[in-house]
């Protein structure tokens, strides 16, 4: 810990009756928060810490506590709250960049919310959206609830594929056939790969099936072959297996309980068999949604420590905090190297230039070294 010293001077005019006094302007390094103290570094270290290293601010608090420094954590919830209105109009910029993918992954899960008024928490929804090859962003949304409006309104116009779960918030989406559903095998997988025991003839059945479609992907991928080449390896051995699952699901459908386990996992299976087959068409679908699992998994980790989000408002700068260290972790870049660079030289910077700060474009003189 160091303090840096910002000597401004002021100069007045011995000749001007009215003794006019001008003062140096401050450097851009010193306005990152508004008549606030710290520096790039130590909110970066803070955002870091507990949105990557998954410590809660009561913990930060007796760290720097150690370090003779004392900073109470309502004073590092405000500087996050300050980084994220800085951040917003990048992840705003990755976010419409997004929305020209031909397939966006989501996925959704909730968070507990302090609810002051109630005197205990609600259950909020951290949505994550991640875009294809060509639009390498991974962006948070946080929404109050887990309403449908939340992923209608973030994707606005989109047009293209959406692969996600079978949420029904989702079918109003589809409806106008301008977004396309695409299913995930691993969603369908899980429901037979939980009466392994209970149901173990079907159950293996199935289980031995899809293995067979994951060990095709497996191939594709070990020889790199490229979208054409996937889809005519899909349509050519992942396809007769797909009809012989579906012929087999067809006849056990009556043949067990609708409401026991093994009937549900067959209706799911069923009823979302269009949307589960579609990746077969386009070598550059995937076979199931795991990277938006993956995507959300570092915030369920920081969940068990943190345990709630403070309020709705905590939750958007969660949200914008998140995106743009998925997003820099995508693209293979050193996130607190990323992260201050950011923080230094944003408030300064025109928004012409703001391109120039998306993660996979962002370059940082450091890196030659």
């Amino acid at each position: 810990m160091f303090v840096l010293q910002h000597v401004r001077g002021k100069y007045a005019c011995k000749k001007c009756e009215e003794g006019g006094v001008a003062t140096a302007e401050r450097s851009p390094e010193s306005q990152l928060i508004e008549k606030g103290l710290p520096g790039p570094s130590v909110v970066t270290q803070v955002i870091v810490s507990k949105y990557v290293d998954h410590l809660p601010l009561y913990r930060q608090e007796s760290m720097f506590r150690r370090h003779g420094v004392e900073l109470a954590r309502s004073t590092m919830c405000g500087w996050m709250a300050e980084a994220a209105n800085l951040l917003e109009p990048l992840v705003k910029l990755m976010s419409s960049e997004m929305r020209q993918s031909k397939v966006i992954n989501t996925d959704d899960t909730p968070v507990p919310v302090q609810d002051k008024g109630r005197g205990k928490t609600k259950t909020g929804r951290m949505w994550t959206y991640l875009g294809d090859a060509d639009h390498p962003y991974i962006v948070f949304d946080y929404t109050p609830t887990r309403s449908r409006a939340g992923p209608i309104d973030w994707l606005g116009d989109y047009e293209g594929y959406l692969q996600a779960d079978a949420y029904a918030g989702y079918d109003e989406l589809y409806r106008g056939g301008k977004v396309i559903d695409v299913g995930c095998w691993a969603h369908a997988r899980r429901k037979f790969h939980d009466e392994r025991n209970s149901d173990a003839q079907r159950s293996h059945h199935v289980l031995g099936m899809i293995r067979q479609l994951y060990a095709i992907e497996k191939r594709a991928k070990k020889e790199e072959l490229d979208a054409g080449q996937i889809t005519a390896l899909r349509q050519e051995q992942a396809k007769p297996i797909l009809d012989q699952l579906h012929k087999y699901l067809m006849s056990e459908r009556d043949a067990v309980l609708p409401q026991s386990p093994m009937g549900e996992a067959i209706t799911y299976a069923l009823n979302q068999w269009e949307a589960l087959v579609r990746y077969t068409a386009d070598g550059d679908l995937a076979i199931d949604n795991n990277a938006a699992e993956n995507a959300i998994r570092p915030l369920a980790i920081g969940r068990k420590n943190y345990l709630f989000m403070g309020s709705d408002a905590g939750g958007r700068t969660a949200a914008i905090l998140y995106s743009i260290i998925a997003s820099a972790r995508r693209a293979g870049i050193d996130v607190w190297l990323y992260l201050r660079d950011l923080l230094t030289r944003m408030p300064s910077a025109p928004m012409s230039k703001l391109p120039n700060f998306l993660p996979n474009r962002w370059h940082h003189p450091a890196l030659d070294d």
